[in-house]
């Protein structure tokens, strides 16, 4: 091999952070920053790794949702933001510094910037609604005037301004849920932490405190990042998400692009009870093959969301010809856009199954043949 042919002897050096702040300009932007971010434990049986070489980005005033089954690494991951957790390898950046060689006093500060909400409430019991929210305050040496101002509009922003002095056995779980919110916010925060926040709620209590965590981001401007194993929880508050599993990032995007079109089988799973699936009674039903010309074809219809706009059924069911019912499904819209699935059946039609399929495909971004019913 000649001189001018030889290969290098060293590989290329890896990119810069200037370079891949080029390549992704987002970056520069980003309020958090995970780089290669591990985890790991030390067990009774030996180490644990919780976290592998994450690499993710927050941006400034989104609400940011993580994901996964338990023991995924979600607590473990957004623990490092406030440095209950500090990583066994990689970095976490806010606001582009690196928290990793915080001394006490700067760790302080940090996490006045970073409030943090919790399944449980953690309110102290023998407290008023008041002194709980106070209480930080307190600690922080903030003067008694300026305590008050601060307790009293914050207790107006969460509903509970005729709460001052009820102690936390004499309320309900969402009412527990706002004084956390409340305290989380004495320190102005710029980061709001949500920890499994909505788990130990009732659904309608569960949408209460989501409108409320949605009214404080837009409000305040806040960065809000949640965990969550609740896939109803992503779905109607956050702008994007992250899923992990075995302390990885198996996928992440858009609400609705994650929601959609779902690529790895764990957020296929943790999204399957949101979906409509084909009714058990009719699966009884269905046949590979036609058992009659009478038979109608069971097709499903997938709309996962880049048309943007909901399917007109009508023009849909007037293409396939004969006649056409709605067996199973429903659309919903995330973020603007049109998802769902819809279980069709197509009976006596001229079309032949092929063309069927085809003239489907034009209204759904993806098409499936079920089966035949009688």
């Amino acid at each position: 091999m000649s001189q001018a042919q030889r290969l290098p002897d060293t590989a290329p050096a890896p990119p810069t952070n200037a370079e891949r702040t080029q390549l992704h300009p987002e970056l520069a932007n980003a309020q958090v920053r995970f780089i290669g971010v591990g985890k790991t434990y030390q067990g009774q049986e030996g180490p644990v790794q919780a976290l592998h070489g994450i690499d993710l980005s927050v941006q400034r005033g989104e609400i940011f949702g993580i994901i996964g089954r338990s023991g995924a690494g979600k607590s473990s991951l957004i623990r490092t933001i406030n440095r209950l957790e500090q990583p066994t390898n990689g970095r976490v950046l806010i606001d582009q510094v690196d928290i990793g060689d915080f001394d006490e006093d700067r760790l302080v500060q940090l996490r006045r910037r970073i409030g943090m909400i919790f399944q449980h409430f953690n309110l102290m019991s023998a407290k008023t609604v008041w002194q709980n929210v106070e209480l930080p305050l307190r600690v922080a040496g903030v003067e008694q005037g300026a305590r008050h101002r601060k307790v009293t509009e914050l207790l107006e922003l969460v509903g509970l301004a005729d709460k001052h002095h009820v102690y936390p056995a004499q309320l309900s779980g969402g009412q527990k849920q706002r004084v956390g919110i409340a305290r989380a916010l004495v320190h102005d925060p710029q980061i709001l932490l949500c920890d499994e926040a909505t788990s130990a709620l009732d659904p309608e209590t569960t949408e209460s405190i989501l409108a409320l965590l949605r009214d404080i981001n837009r409000r305040l401007g806040l960065t809000v990042i949640l965990i969550t194993h609740e896939m109803a929880v992503i779905r109607d508050i956050c702008d994007r998400v992250v899923v992990l599993e075995k302390g990885q990032v198996v996928e992440q995007g858009p609400v609705w692009q994650v929601f959609g079109d779902p690529r790895h089988d764990v957020s296929k799973t943790l999204l399957a009870p949101l979906q409509h699936g084909v009714p058990a009674e009719l699966q009884t039903r269905l046949r590979p093959h036609p058992a009659s010309p009478a038979d109608a074809l069971v097709l499903g219809l997938r709309l996962n969301g880049t048309a943007g706009e909901e399917p007109d059924l009508s023009a849909l069911f007037h293409s396939l010809g004969g006649r056409v019912s709605l067996l199973q499904g429903g659309v919903e819209r995330i973020q603007g856009r049109a998802l769902g699935q819809l279980v069709i059946a197509v009976a006596h039609s001229p079309l032949a199954r092929e063309q069927l399929v085809e003239r489907a495909a034009l209204w759904a971004d993806r098409v499936e043949v079920l089966g035949y019913v009688g």
